[in-house]
């Protein structure tokens, strides 16, 4: 193993600009002439946007902070057009988490969380309902009741951006949350909110989509995760998953099985996000698995 590898400090970079000529060249140019190896790359240019996309994983040396990977790659960035991220690698992203009543998908999330295979801290769960307390007191994490009806939403959405602001939150996740967000909100949490849909099935909507499903006798059920938009849930979709099903599941079969889906692939969407291997582009995501 060489002297860098045995003192190196490793942080990802995500970058995203207008694609051309010479990128990759002049951000690996820059990275080595600060003396970084890069150990992990992969890069995509959209051929319907015409924007580039980036993101890789490097070795800098032990006295290297994100501050002068920053300054390495700002000459670069202005000439391209460029944005970026820079993240050490092990960074836990501090993450609100929004529900109801529901637990399997915040239970999913705070056990990864705990096992170490989430880089996440949670940092506080919200809800506008009691019910979630005791999960918040089993896993130690900080509970916030906040009611919403009509004629408090306005308030309720002030508490909960004071929270995040608070907090220092960086990602907000709606866990079943079953609350719409104002337009207002999404706005002010765009491409830090991830939202589960609780179905792979938009036609679907409303109120018990998996009876509604079934009651159809489609043969595929599952979720979706996606960032949340003021245009109800038509946000850029992150991961989802799909289940085969027949004639002889039932309704409540459906119900189990999607929640395992909803779980799941929230968790994998999170786990991106915190990574930063996700990257807007217009309506879409670019997913760097």
């Amino acid at each position: 193993m060489s002297p860098l590898q045995n003192a190196a400090r490793t942080y990802s970079v995500s970058l995203s600009c207008p694609d051309s000529p010479g990128i990759v060249h002049a951000l690996t140019g820059a990275l080595l002439g600060l003396g970084c190896n890069v150990t992990e790359s992969a890069q995509f240019s959209s051929p319907d946007t015409g924007n580039f996309f980036m993101r890789v994983t490097v070795d800098a040396p032990a006295d290297a902070a994100e501050e002068d990977l920053r300054a390495a790659l700002a000459p670069v960035a202005a000439r391209h057009s460029m944005e970026f991220t820079i993240r050490a690698a092990g960074e836990r992203m501090r993450t609100i988490v929004l529900g109801s009543k529901d637990q399997h998908c915040i239970n999913r999330l705070l056990f990864a969380q705990r096992d170490g295979t989430l880089p996440i801290d949670v940092v506080a769960i919200v809800s506008n309902h009691p019910d979630l307390a005791e999960l918040s007191s089993f896993y130690g994490v900080e509970f916030h009741h906040i009611p919403v009806t009509p004629a408090t939403k306005a308030e309720a959405e002030a508490a909960l951006l004071a929270l995040v602001d608070a907090l220092d939150a960086e990602l907000v996740v709606l866990a079943r949350y079953m609350q719409i967000l104002s337009p207002e909100l999404a706005q002010r949490l765009t491409g830090r909110a991830i939202n589960i849909h609780h179905s792979f099935l938009p036609s679907f909507k409303g109120a018990r989509p998996y009876h509604q499903a079934h009651a159809r006798g489609v043969k595929i059920i599952g979720a979706t995760a996606h960032y949340v938009t003021d245009d109800l849930d038509e946000g850029p979709i992150i991961a989802q998953e799909t289940i085969p099903v027949d004639h002889h599941h039932t309704a409540a079969q459906f119900v189990e099985m999607g929640r395992e889906a909803e779980g799941r692939t929230l968790a994998q969407a999170v786990k991106w996000h915190a990574e930063h291997r996700i990257l807007l582009d217009g309506k879409r995501t670019v997913v760097f698995r």
